[in-house]
């Protein structure tokens, strides 16, 4: 499944690894959420990057006291019309600000891409491969949002006032 991050098709550095299988060194791992629950302590003494895929029928509080010491959230779409990761998305960002790659895993529309981008997802595995250049293209085709993210990127208004505050540095900004 290709996957695309910062507007780039890149190679997946992660290797999945099922709940039965031994854990292979100095390779950063994927792991399932009931695996990391049940051994968070011993995963992450691991000298490589560690990840998880977070299904969207558990709440992401459960990942709070690992959540920076992980590397990479994947968030699980089962069906383009159930958007329960959104929200995960956003609350791994704002709330328990995670920082490392949020990546949105299952059935990922290129209809969603732009949304996704604006609610923290950072990296896409893409079901179809004619997709892929889709997305990585679209990520460069806006650059200015009316509403507040947690993409990091400012709204409209907040630059605009930025910029005139630089320009007349005698106004406040709001």
């Amino acid at each position: 499944m290709p996957l695309v991050k910062a507007g780039l098709i890149v190679d997946d550095p992660y290797l999945r690894v099922l709940d039965d299988a031994p854990l292979p060194d100095d390779v950063p791992v994927l792991v399932t959420a009931q695996r990391f629950l049940a051994d968070a302590d011993e995963l992450l003494q691991r000298d490589a990057r560690i990840g998880v895929l977070w299904p969207n029928d558990r709440k992401v509080a459960e990942l709070a006291p690992w959540i920076d010491r992980l590397s990479l959230i994947a968030l699980v779409f089962p069906k383009f019309r159930d958007g329960r990761a959104y929200s995960q998305a956003r609350l791994l960002r704002e709330r328990y600000g995670f920082r490392g790659e949020l990546r949105a895993t299952g059935d990922v529309l290129r209809d969603q891409f732009q949304f996704l981008l604006r609610a923290g997802f950072d990296a896409f595995e893409v079901k179809k491969p004619a997709d892929a250049n889709v997305f990585a293209q679209a990520a460069a085709r806006f650059s200015v949002f009316y509403q507040p993210s947690a993409d990091g990127r400012p709204p409209a208004l907040r630059r605009r006032l930025q910029t005139s505050s630089a320009v007349h540095p005698s106004h406040e900004a709001v």
